[in-house]
């Protein structure tokens, strides 16, 4: 537990800090600018993506292509099922985006955290 909350928390950062319905995100802001090229936008958004390639590749070297396609393909039916009951407000699209956050954050966690201990 003491190895996932620290990769959850970054997980959690570069996916909310890339994307979140909020104005306080990497896409608002470069959509508040006309997506023009400013360098705090361009410094931001290599740091998001240095975070996004560290966070896929080791989650992709514990699961492999597949299983991270399955994570989300399971997951997607999920919502799909729990939406298809009402338990999802589909119709709020902020509860749905943190909602997708929280599952990436999830799954890019497990897979950090499993390719840690797969190395000892």
């Amino acid at each position: 537990m003491r190895a996932f909350l620290p990769r959850l928390v970054l997980a959690l950062i570069v996916a909310g800090a890339t994307y979140n319905p909020t104005r306080y995100s990497y896409y608002a802001w470069a959509k508040r600018t006309g997506f023009t090229w400013a360098p705090p936008l361009v410094f931001v958004g290599v740091v998001l993506l240095i975070g996004w390639v560290i966070c896929l590749r080791l989650t992709l070297r514990s699961f492999g292509g597949l299983g991270l396609l399955l994570a989300n393909a399971f997951f997607a039916a999920l919502f799909w099922l729990f939406s298809s009951w009402g338990w999802l407000p589909i119709d709020r699209v902020d509860a749905i985006s943190w909602l997708g956050l929280l599952i990436v954050s999830l799954i890019l966690a497990t897979g950090m955290t499993w390719t840690h201990h797969r190395r000892r």
